[in-house]
C-alpha cells in the first residue's frame, strides 16, 4: 500500500531499524533514534543497489516519488542512478567554485609562463581594483553583458578609456577559458564590441622639447623629492630603456660595475619582445648606480627601486609624477625620452641599427636566425657613452648643439 504523510508521521521508532514501503523500490527507513530516511532499491547490471534520497520531511513524499520516477527513466536509458547522482554532485560543486574571481585566478595561473611577471601582476591588480569588487563572487554562468557593461562604465567615468577596453579583452579571455574548461557556455563580453566609448585619436608619448633639455637636467640635479626617483629618471635618460624595464631592475642583473665594460643584462621575461636585452653602461650610468647603492635600504629586496610601502618595486607612475612635480605635466612623458635620444643620436650620425637595437625594437626573426642580444654591443657602448657625455655638455653649457660624431670626436 502506498505511503501517506499521516502513516509516515505515525511510524514509531523501534529498537531496530525497519522499512515501510511506498512501492517501486521506494521505502522509508525508520531508525531507532526516530530519523526517517528515504531509500530507493533497484537493480543495475544484475546487481542490487540502494540510492539514498535524503530524510523526511526535508525530502517530502512527493519529492521522493519524483526522484523514483527519474531513476526509472535513467535505468531505462541504461544509466545507473547512483552514478548519475555523483556526477550531478560534482557538477554542482564545480558550479559553486566557478565564480568569476576563481576562474580569473585559475586562468592567470595557467598563463603565467607566457606572461612577464610585471604584466601578470599588473593585470591581477587591475582585476582586483576594477572587476573583483563587482563580479568576483558571482557565478560565471550568471554574468551577462549588461552587468559587464556596468562594470566597464565605471572605468570609463574615470577617463581611462584604453584601460576599459583592455579590461574588456581580459574579461573575455577569462570567459573563453571557462568555456574551454566546461564551466561556461558563452562569452558575454563579445556583445560589448562597439558599446564602449572610442578611445579617440591615439596620443603618442610626448617627447621632451630639445631646447628645454638643459633646464630639465639641471632641475633633475636639484630635485627635492625621493633621491631614488631622481636617479631613476637619470638612468632612464642615460640607458634608453622603458619605464617597466627600469623600475623592476634587480641588482643581480648588473655585471662588471667595477670593470672596463659594465653591463646591464635584462632577462627575456621582463622585456616587451621577450628576448634578453643587453645595455652597455656609460660612466655616468655607473656613477648613478653607485649613488643608488649608497642610499639607505639599498638591496633590501633585490630591487634597485624597492617600493616604500609594500613588497615589490616602485609603482608605474612614480617617475611620471616626479615629472609633473618638476613642472612637465602635459609637456613631456618618461617614455618620451626614448624618442628624444633616438632623434638626436640619428642626427649625430650613429647607425640606425645600433639605435634600434639599443631601443630593443628588433624582434626575433625566424628567417634571419636567432636573436643575438650582443649584436652591435661595442658600437652601442660607444654610442651610449657619447650620449651621456653630450647630456653633460648640454647641462653645463645650457646649449643644445648636435654635432655629427666625426666632428665631436
Amino acid at each position: 500500500m502506498p505511503l501517506t504523510d499521516t502513516a509516515i508521521r505515525n511510524a514509531k521508532p523501534r529498537s531496530e531499524p525497519f522499512k515501510i514501503s511506498d512501492g517501486g523500490g521506494l521505502h522509508l527507513l525508520v531508525q531507532p533514534n526516530g530519523s526517517r530516511l528515504w531509500r530507493l532499491a533497484y537493480r543495475f547490471a544484475s546487481k542490487q543497489k540502494t540510492l539514498s534520497l535524503g530524510s523526511y520531511p526535508t525530502v517530502s513524499l512527493a519529492k521522493a516519488r519524483d526522484v523514483r520516477e527519474s531513476a526509472k527513466r535513467l535505468l531505462a536509458d541504461g544509466i545507473d542512478p547512483s552514478a548519475q547522482k555523483r556526477r550531478d554532485k560534482l557538477a554542482a560543486r564545480a558550479a559553486g567554485d566557478a565564480t568569476f574571481k576563481a576562474l580569473a585566478l585559475e586562468y592567470l595561473d595557467n598563463r603565467r609562463h607566457t606572461l612577464t611577471p610585471l604584466y601578470a601582476d599588473q593585470l591581477l591588480r587591475r582585476l582586483e581594483a576594477d572587476v573583483f569588487p563587482y563580479l568576483g563572487t558571482r557565478p560565471i554562468t550568471e554574468i551577462d553583458a549588461p552587468e559587464l557593461l556596468d562594470v566597464l562604465r565605471r572605468i570609463e567615468k574615470r577617463g581611462v578609456l584604453e584601460q576599459a577596453r583592455r579590461l574588456r579583452q581580459s574579461i573575455g579571455q577569462v570567459f573563453r577559458y571557462a568555456m574551454i574548461t566546461g564551466r561556461a557556455k558563452h562569452d558575454p563580453s563579445t556583445a560589448l564590441k562597439g558599446a564602449l566609448k572610442p578611445k579617440g585619436r591615439q596620443k603618442h608619448h610626448t617627447p621632451m622639447p630639445r631646447d628645454e633639455l638643459p633646464g630639465f637636467l639641471r632641475g633633475l640635479d636639484a630635485y627635492d623629492g625621493d633621491p631614488r626617483t631622481a636617479l631613476a629618471l637619470r638612468l632612464i635618460v642615460l640607458t634608453m630603456v622603458r619605464t617597466t624595464e627600469l623600475r623592476a631592475a634587480r641588482w643581480e642583473e648588473f655585471e662588471h660595475l667595477d670593470g672596463r665594460e659594465p653591463l646591464w643584462r635584462i632577462p627575456a621575461e621582463r622585456m616587451k619582445a621577450r628576448f634578453e636585452h643587453l645595455v652597455p653602461l656609460s660612466n655616468q650610468a655607473v656613477a648613478a648606480l653607485a649613488e643608488l647603492r649608497a642610499l639607505p635600504g639599498a638591496k633590501t629586496n633585490g630591487f634597485l627601486f624597492p617600493s616604500p610601502s609594500r613588497e615589490g618595486c616602485m609603482s608605474n607612475n612614480t617617475m611620471l609624477f616626479a615629472l609633473y612635480r618638476m613642472g612637465w605635466h602635459g609637456r613631456a612623458t618618461v617614455h618620451g625620452f626614448r624618442g628624444v635620444s633616438s632623434t638626436i643620436l640619428n642626427e649625430m650620425g650613429f647607425p640606425p641599427d645600433w639605435i634600434e637595437r639599443q631601443l630593443a625594437h628588433d624582434e626575433r626573426d625566424d628567417v634571419r636566425g636567432a636573436y643575438n642580444s650582443a649584436q652591435y654591443l661595442p658600437g652601442r657602448r660607444q654610442m651610449l657613452q657619447r650620449w651621456a657625455d653630450w647630456l653633460a655638455e648640454v647641462k653645463a653649457s645650457g646649449k643644445v648643439i648636435v654635432l655629427a660624431r666625426e666632428a665631436a670626436a
